[in-house]
């Protein structure tokens, strides 16, 4: 993990994230020596329910972010 103030930050934002994207290195910046923040990688699923192994398997038929029609809702709903 690498340490930096933020002026440090401010200065080698760009070297900052060059090293979290390429070396997948976490940087801890500090305010006064008191950690403030941190740059981590971000971690891309191709498939979100790939990280939890009791949802593998699952297929929707439907798209389930798909807004429901009206025949859909609870009556006292609508």
């Amino acid at each position: 993990m690498i340490q930096v103030n933020t002026h440090e930050a401010k200065s080698k934002l760009s070297y900052l994230l060059a090293r979290v994207e390429t070396a997948r290195e976490t940087v801890r910046i500090c305010r006064n020596g008191k950690p403030i923040a941190l740059l981590v990688p971000v971690h891309l699923v191709a498939n979100p329910l790939e990280r939890h192994d009791e949802l593998r398997g699952i297929t929707f038929r439907e798209d389930p972010t798909a807004p429901l029609s009206e025949e859909d809702w609870p009556e006292a709903s609508r």
